[in-house]
């Protein structure tokens, strides 16, 4: 089971990050051993009657990050298809796979948090219709190279990617999805599907049931969609009181916590489980966070003789 960590962009309650900062601990992960790297798409959040939190803007930080690191796989958890063009987000999918050799995962979905939406302009109606447009719009242009698309709400005419970029058939395109039509939209188009955020190993089980038995109905192998969860994740010292108290996750939070002996003892559960990869959030994520986190990657890495990373440190 492959292992990937959440980088932080948004105003979280420990501080807002800087490139610089998060530059730093996208090498780190990738010194540490994790398999890939990933970033929310958002512009803003904002709660009714709650102040405005920010977020820096994701492909373009993702861009710099594939310039930076060399090795480790970099995803979109996930990018918003209503944010932008369809046929202009797959042309900067093949460009950016181009940069990094290779190392992207398209992750896609609707999107949710209505507020952004309407802040910057963008329609929040019929999110799930517009998203299966985009969808058919994406995956045939980096599949084939071409498309021509008359919807609803998108219309395509000749469209063509040149140049194709470094692989022929584009990068894996991974769906999230938690409702039914989503999930079939995943069973029929995506090379891989996404749900979160889990913390129990348990806690996940009647989801994957469901994803195996919509493969299914769409008459497809669930052996051929790779299965990926994200998971909250919080790392406990060895010693010593739990780490960063005040900063938990919301009382309601499902969360894998406990001291890095715990936490290698729940990913080892969602790999028999059958997860292909698991996507962790950490909660809070800083210097000393990830490098507890280092250490139960190193410990669950150690009782799994087939790894896909190299721990160093």
């Amino acid at each position: 089971m492959k292992v990937g960590l959440v980088l932080p962009l948004a105003e979280y309650p420990w501080g807002q990050p800087s490139y610089g900062e998060i530059r730093e601990l996208a090498l780190r992960a990738e010194d540490s051993g994790f398999d890939s790297l990933w970033v929310f798409d958002h512009l803003l959040f904002r709660e009714a009657g709650g102040p405005t939190e920010g977020i820096w803007e994701s492909w373009t930080v993702l861009t710099a990050i594939a310039e930076a690191t060399d090795r480790i796989e970099l995803g979109t958890l996930v990018l918003c298809t209503a944010f932008r063009n369809p046929a202009v987000l797959a042309k900067m999918a093949v460009t950016l796979d181009e940069v990094s050799r290779g190392r992207l995962v398209l992750g896609l979905g609707s999107g949710w948090h209505a507020p952004e939406f309407e802040a910057f302009g963008i329609p929040f109606d019929h999110r799930v219709d517009r998203f299966e447009e985009a969808l058919q719009i994406i995956v045939a242009l980096l599949r084939t190279g071409r498309a021509d698309f008359a919807g609803r709400h998108h219309r395509l005419h000749d469209g063509e990617l040149r140049p194709r970029g470094v692989r022929p058939g584009g990068p894996p395109v991974l769906v999230g999805a938690h409702g039914p039509r989503m999930t079939a939209l995943a069973a029929r188009y995506a090379d891989l599907w996404n749900a979160c955020w889990f913390g129990s190993p348990e806690g996940s089980v009647g989801t994957l049931d469901r994803v195996r038995e919509t493969c299914l109905r769409e008459r497809r192998d669930p052996k051929a969609l790779g299965i990926t969860l994200g998971v909250n994740v919080r790392v406990d010292p060895e010693e010593g009181p739990p780490a960063d108290p005040g900063q938990e996750a919301p009382p309601d939070a499902d969360i894998l916590t406990g001291s890095p002996q715990d936490v290698a003892h729940g990913l080892r559960a969602y790999a028999a489980l059958g997860v292909d990869h698991l996507i962790l959030n950490l909660n809070p994520h800083h210097r000393d966070a990830q490098r507890r986190l280092a250490a139960a990657l190193r410990l669950y890495r150690a009782a799994s003789p087939s790894t896909t990373g190299e721990v160093n440190a």
